[in-house]
């Protein structure tokens, strides 16, 4: 299975913040959105970086809460790890598991057109294994 099917299952919408936004008015977006992560674009329309809750739980632990008055940009991943549509989900899989990253944008071309996240790549991985059963348990029924 590859991400272009997560993607068509799921939809391909991605939440966006500018890296100017309040840290504040993005938990209000991650809430609105009922999303753990959003991708943070800049100016010119290219991804400047990631930032999720937990880097807001981080940062206000090490920083106390002057942080959420704060912009976006002080707080967010700038090394993102991203994927493309033709890539194989185990792949995705894979990577999320060595870097423990759950958000993974999805370019196409340099251009942003979904994310997917560790409960996608699980949910995934749930249909495939239930699939596996129902043909083995009507493999062995037929036997």
């Amino acid at each position: 299975m590859r991400i272009a099917d997560v993607l068509q299952r799921k939809g391909a919408a991605v939440a966006t913040v500018s890296p100017g936004t309040t840290v504040t008015e993005l938990l209000a977006g991650l809430a609105r959105h009922n999303v753990g992560a959003m991708v943070v674009v800049g100016p010119d329309g290219g991804i400047a970086g990631i930032v999720s809750e937990r880097d807001v739980v981080r940062r206000l632990h090490d920083h106390g809460p002057a942080i959420l008055a704060g912009p976006v940009a002080d707080i967010m991943t700038t090394l993102v790890a991203s994927c493309a549509p033709g890539d194989p989900v185990d792949q995705l899989s894979g990577l999320m598991t060595e870097r423990r990253i759950r958000h993974v944008p999805v370019l196409d071309d340099g251009r942003l057109v979904g994310i997917v996240s560790i409960g996608d790549v699980v949910k995934i991985r749930m249909e495939q294994l239930e699939q596996s059963q129902e043909q083995l348990e009507a493999y062995i029924s037929q036997g």
